[in-house]
Parts: C-alpha cells; sequence; structure tokens
C-alpha cells in the first residue's frame, strides 16, 4: 500500500521497464530495494560477469526471477544454470550463492515468516 510506504525507490501508477530499473557496474552487483521488511523483501540486482554472492542462508523463501543474462544458483551444495524468463525458489534456511556466468539481472523476492 503507497500510503504505508512498503514499496519505495519505484514510480507508482506508471509502466515501467523492470530490466532498466537497475544499471549493470563494471565489476560490481548493484542492487536496488524496493521493498524491505517483514513479511517481504523486493530488490532488484545487476551482476556483472564474474560477481557473486558467496554462500549464506536466509530465514525467508526467496525466490530468484531472471530477467536480463545467464546466472549459476548453489542450493544445499546444488548448482542450477538460470536464463533470461527462468525462476527458482532457494528454501530458508538452506545455504545457498548466486553466481553470474555473464552479466545478468534478477529480482529477489524473500518471503519471511511471521
Amino acid at each position: 500500500m503507497q500510503g504505508q510506504n512498503f514499496l519505495k525507490n519505484i514510480d507508482f501508477a506508471k509502466v515501467l521497464d523492470l530490466e532498466s530499473l537497475v544499471d549493470y557496474g563494471e565489476g560490481k552487483v548493484i542492487s536496488r530495494t524496493l521493498c524491505q521488511g517483514k513479511p517481504l523483501s523486493i530488490t532488484l540486482f545487476a551482476f556483472d560477469k564474474g560477481e557473486e554472492v558467496s554462500t549464506h542462508s536466509a530465514p525467508g523463501d526467496a525466490m530468484v526471477y531472471v530477467i536480463d543474462g545467464t546466472c549459476e544458483v548453489t542450493i544445499g551444495g546444488e548448482k542450477f544454470l538460470l536464463n533470461k524468463g527462468q525462476t527458482i525458489v532457494m528454501p530458508a534456511n538452506i545455504p545457498h550463492a548466486v553466481y553470474a556466468k555473464e552479466r545478468f539481472k534478477m529480482l529477489l523476492t524473500v518471503v519471511f515468516s511471521l
């Protein structure tokens, strides 16, 4: 709900190209938080080739949706290759990592239990 500031860093009542809301940076992972808090976190990311989020676990189920490019997602030691338009859920409390096989952008949605 806009009045309660759940969503931020995004225009309301305007058609947007999600992919263009976050730019690539050489040697960087760039992020743009759209919603932060319980029970939901939504963040756009742009990874340069070879960049990563190293292995960690989180207290919520996390869904990765690839907007552009290709990445490798590791969940509990198992590797998955994702391309533009594909998604995967990383279960809560299971170690996971994300690696940019090439430049890629993703929308990360994390749902926390209350």
